[in-house]
C-alpha cells in the first residue's frame, strides 16, 4: 500500500512522500523503512526522532520529524485502524461441522459458522451471522444477537441474553453462578439460587477467562460498549455502565454499579453495593468501599482522591527520614 493511500484510509494529513510503500505496522522502537507506527503519548515523542519507521502516526501539532506523518486528532485509534487494514483476521466459512450438537428446539440466524464439538441447548436461540468456534456452549433458553463472536471455550449460561456484536474470548463465562451462600444456626453454608440472568447490552466485549456472574434475583447488566479485559470477575447483580473499560484482574462485588465511561484500572477492587458515578477513573490497584461522585480519580487501598493519593505516596516513600529528623529534634530539645 502506498503511503497516500493510508492517509487516506485512516482520514489522515499525509506529511512526507506519498510514493514510498508501506506492508504493514510496528511499535516506534521496532520498525522499519516500510512500517507504519505511531506515537499517543508524548512522553515517548524522543523515539520519533530516531525511529527508522517509514512513517508515524501522530497528532497535528506534532514537530516535524525525518520520517513521514500522518497527522490526525486522535492518533491511537488511527493505528488500530491500521492494523486491521494489514491484519487479516481468520474467516470462517458458514456451516455446521458434523461434531457440533444441536438442539433441535433450538434456532440460528443465517450465515452461522458453527465449529467442532458446539453444543446448542434446548430453546436456545442465536441471530444472524454468528460465529462460534470449537467446544462452545450455549445454555439452554439463552437469547444471542446477531454478529454474535465466540471463541473457543467460551459459555452463555441458561437465560442469559446478549446483544448485537459482542465477542466473548476464550474461556469467557456468561452467567455463572453468583457467589451466594447462606449460613445456618450450626455454621454451614447452604447455596442461594442465582436465578437472574446476566445481559450484556450490544457491542460488548468480553476477553479471556473474565466472568460476569448471574444475579440470585434480579439482572447483572453489562452495558452498550463495555470492554471487560482478561480475568476480570463482575459479581452477581452488579451493573455497569456503557462505554466502560474494565482492565485485567479487577473485581466487582455483588450489587455494585457503575456509571457510564468508567475505567477501573488493573486489579482494581469495587466493593459491593457501592456505587461509581460517571466517568469515574479508578488508578490500579485501588480498592474502594464507599460511593464515588461522577468524575473523580481515585487511587489507593481504601481509595482517595487521586491528587491527594500522589501528595500521600511521596510522603510515604520520606518517612524514615522525616522520623530521624524528628527524633533529633526530641533529643536537642
Amino acid at each position: 500500500m502506498k503511503l497516500a493511500e493510508l492517509a487516506r484510509a485512516l482520514g489522515a494529513e499525509l506529511h512526507g512522500n506519498a510514493e514510498s510503500p508501506i506492508t504493514g505496522v510496528a511499535g516506534i522502537e521496532e520498525a522499519g523503512p516500510e512500517h507504519v507506527s505511531f506515537i499517543a503519548n508524548p512522553r515517548y515523542s524522543a523515539l520519533a526522532r530516531s525511529t527508522r519507521a517509514g512513517a508515524v502516526i501522530v497528532a497535528p501539532d506534532f514537530p516535524e520529524i525525518a520520517a513521514a506523518t500522518l497527522r490526525t486528532p486522535n492518533p491511537y485509534l488511527a493505528f488500530a485502524k491500521a492494523v486491521r487494514l494489514f491484519y487479516q483476521e481468520p474467516e470462517y466459512a458458514p456451516g455446521i461441522h458434523p461434531t457440533a450438537v444441536i438442539d433441535p428446539t433450538a434456532k440460528i440466524g443465517k450465515n452461522a459458522h458453527i465449529g467442532a464439538c458446539v453444543v446448542v441447548s434446548e430453546g436456545a436461540v442465536i441471530g444472524d451471522h454468528a460465529t462460534l468456534l470449537p467446544h462452545v456452549v450455549i445454555y439452554p433458553h439463552a437469547v444471542i444477537g446477531n454478529h454474535f463472536y465466540a471463541h473457543a471455550h467460551s459459555i452463555v449460561r441458561e437465560h442469559c441474553r446478549v446483544g448485537d456484536n459482542v465477542v466473548l474470548q476464550n474461556g469467557a463465562i456468561i452467567g455463572c453462578d453468583g457467589f451466594g451462600f447462606a449460613k445456618d444456626d450450626s455454621g454451614v453454608w447452604h447455596k442461594i439460587v442465582q436465578s437472574g440472568p446476566a445481559i450484556l447490552e450490544d457491542s460488548v466485549e468480553v476477553q479471556a477467562n473474565s466472568c460476569v456472574d448471574r444475579a440470585s434475583v434480579g439482572e447483572t447488566r453489562i452495558g452498550a460498549g463495555v470492554k471487560i479485559d482478561n480475568l476480570a470477575q463482575i459479581g452477581h447483580g452488579s451493573k455497569i455502565g456503557a462505554n466502560s473499560l474494565v482492565c485485567a484482574q479487577v473485581g466487582l462485588a455483588g450489587s455494585s454499579e457503575t456509571g457510564k465511561s468508567v475505567i477501573l484500572a488493573g486489579q482494581a477492587g469495587v466493593a459491593g453495593h457501592c456505587k461509581l458515578g460517571d466517568g469515574v477513573i479508578m488508578t490500579a490497584q485501588s480498592g474502594v468501599s464507599h460511593d464515588v461522585p461522577p468524575g473523580k480519580i481515585i487511587s489507593g487501598s481504601p481509595a482517595f482522591d487521586n491528587r491527594q493519593w500522589l501528595r500521600a505516596t511521596a510522603i510515604f516513600a520520606r518517612l524514615p527520614e522525616i522520623m530521624k529528623q524528628l527524633q533529633r529534634r526530641d533529643k536537642s530539645s
